[in-house]
């Protein structure tokens, strides 16, 4: 499964799976796990540069990466941890106006997940390698500055949980990923900016990223 990023066939991205994240952004708490789907088009692997779209506010939203190695449907609670191959640091990257002017419209915001680039991720880690995935940090940093640093024990809905409620709707595949949330601290990034983001335990990184953002020749612009 290390190849996950150029054979898996989807990304199940969780929304608001932190409180703190949820308050930062004046959103409700799910009553259930929220989820999304970006496309497997949106990878870009470690060291690759990330794309800012013409007229687009683009923010940062790292995330524990899950990597399903066994695929299933409506997998149990208490099986769910049997379908994991292991684990990645990830990061989520939101337009955020367009996502903004979708939701105003009530119309979807696909656009505003789905772009080229969107979807960094660093090297696959086996499952074997975490001890506990509840028990990790999380940080992110813009020119060397910190900007989201916070736990995986602060999650709403645990893993095991979010397995069981998605693929109570659509089928894990082998190669697939599950993007668990972001805590607080998401922020705009800008073409120039020098991305760095770590996955730590036990206090020390056991997977590191980095991205250079540059702006996009062509392609779509946001008008408003």
């Amino acid at each position: 499964m290390s190849r996950f990023a150029t054979e898996g066939k989807k990304i199940v991205a969780i929304g608001r799976n932190y409180a703190a994240h949820i308050k930062e952004l004046n959103n409700s708490t799910p009553v259930e796990p929220f989820f999304f789907l970006k496309p497997t088009s949106s990878y870009v692997l470690n060291n690759g540069p990330v794309e800012i779209p013409r007229g687009v506010t683009v923010h940062h939203e790292v995330e524990l990466g899950v990597v399903i190695g066994k695929p299933g449907r409506n997998i149990p609670k208490g099986k769910a941890f049997e379908h994991i191959a292991g684990y990645c640091l990830a990061v989520d990257y939101t337009a955020r106006n367009v996502q903004d002017a979708a939701k105003a419209k009530g119309l979807p915001w696909s656009a505003a997940k789905g772009f080229d680039t969107f979807c960094p991720v660093g090297d696959f880690i086996p499952a074997s390698e975490v001890v506990d995935p509840h028990a990790l940090e999380l940080w992110y940093k813009i020119n060397n500055e910190t900007k989201q640093h916070a736990s995986t024990e602060l999650m709403l809905y645990k893993i095991d949980a979010l397995i069981e409620h998605c693929s109570s709707i659509m089928s894990f595949e082998e190669g697939d990923l599950l993007l668990t949330g972001t805590p607080a601290g998401v922020g705009q990034i800008k073409a120039g900016d020098q991305i760095t983001a770590g996955l730590q335990q036990g206090g020390k990184d056991i997977a590191t990223m980095r991205h250079v953002v540059i702006g996009r020749d062509g392609g779509y612009e946001f008008k408003g």
